[in-house]
């Protein structure tokens, strides 16, 4: 345990106890993510996953520059939203394996997890389906003066969405403490965005007076820096602001796509994992900076495992939904 509270020199405005932190969620959300894809494979998992590998530097940046009661909305691939927003391992899998203690008694499954007492407003496994439920949450909030934020994650797939620019618009007019947060992972499914989207994603949102702003998605320090102060400036009452995190994910568009060479290279793939991928990067650097050795590293990724391992065991011997149950919370 690092008893460090004074702001890394390297990193302003960052104590290193928050710099480890970041770093742990993100080693939190990858090694969950494998967990995930080997309880698929294993046929121990119903249904399919998206899994976020390669893209945790852009929810634990952003997450870490929010408050506890801030609101988010997620997407189709939101195991990543739900940990960095504080969901519990246990209650994770257990909704992914469809059982009684998961957050929605395993009745939502991947694409449906929600946790209100984190802020978590729900994944969503309509593309932009969530962008009209974050406004929403931002318009309570400026309503009863709380305030709170919401962030609504989205990929760049829901720039094609019609519901994105109409709630854009009503928030730009009632200036809404709202931020639209694209994901930019460069394909929509299996085509690349730059077949999809005409002009440059970022200025869209100016059509509404919407300010914009784009980071590197990879680099968590760059993301909690943007977020942070976009956040910032949300809260205070400026009106809704748009993010674009510029990203990639490692693996396919779901866990049963395994063949992607007749969409994107392997060359392409090894080229980010190699030199793009955001733990790799943190570790690196934080080594680097001496904030940590390897040892300190090695160490947490042995004690993560042991906690996942811990609530892969939870979730596969609690017991399903009784039969009686199967109506019960259900509204559609």
């Amino acid at each position: 345990m690092t008893t460090a509270i004074a702001p890394s020199k390297t990193a302003p405005g960052i104590d290193v106890d928050q710099l480890l932190r970041m770093y742990r969620r993100m080693l939190m959300i990858r090694l969950f993510e494998e967990k995930v894809n080997e309880l698929y494979t294993r046929a121990l998992m119903p249904g399919l996953a998206h899994l976020y590998n390669g893209e945790e530097a852009v929810a634990v940046g952003v997450c870490e520059a929010l408050k506890p009661d801030d609101y988010i909305t997620s997407t189709h691939r939101g195991h990543g939203h739900c940990l960095a927003k504080g969901a519990a391992l246990d209650r994770m899998f257990a909704e992914l394996l469809g059982k009684e203690a998961g957050y929605c008694k395993g009745k939502g499954g991947s694409m449906h997890i929600a946790d209100p007492d984190t802020g978590n407003l729900g994944a969503n496994a309509i593309v932009c389906g969530s962008a009209g439920i974050a406004t929403g949450a931002a318009f309570t909030a400026k309503r009863l003066k709380t305030g709170q934020v919401a962030v609504c994650f989205f990929g760049d797939g829901a720039m094609g969405q019609g519901l994105l620019y109409e709630v854009m618009n009503m928030a730009a007019l009632w200036k809404l403490p709202v931020i639209y947060l694209c994901e930019n992972n460069l394909y929509g499914e299996y085509t690349k965005s730059s077949e999809t989207l005409a002009g440059d994603i970022l200025t869209r949102a100016a059509g509404f007076g919407i300010e914009g702003q784009s980071v590197d998605g990879q680099d968590v320090r760059k993301v909690y820096a943007t977020a942070k102060e976009v956040v910032d400036r949300v809260r205070r009452g400026a009106g809704p602001a748009f993010l674009v995190c510029n990203t990639y994910r490692f693996l396919g568009h779901h866990v049963g796509d395994v063949n992607r060479e007749y969409y994107r290279s392997k060359q392409e793939e090894q080229l980010w994992k190699t030199e793009r991928d955001p733990l790799k990067l943190m570790a690196d650097w934080l080594t680097s900076e001496q904030l940590a050795d390897r040892t300190r590293l090695d160490r947490m990724h042995a004690e993560v495992t042991s906690e996942i391992e811990k609530a892969v065991e939870f979730a596969v011997s609690a017991p399903y939904p009784s039969v009686d149950k199967v109506a019960q919370d259900v509204y559609a």
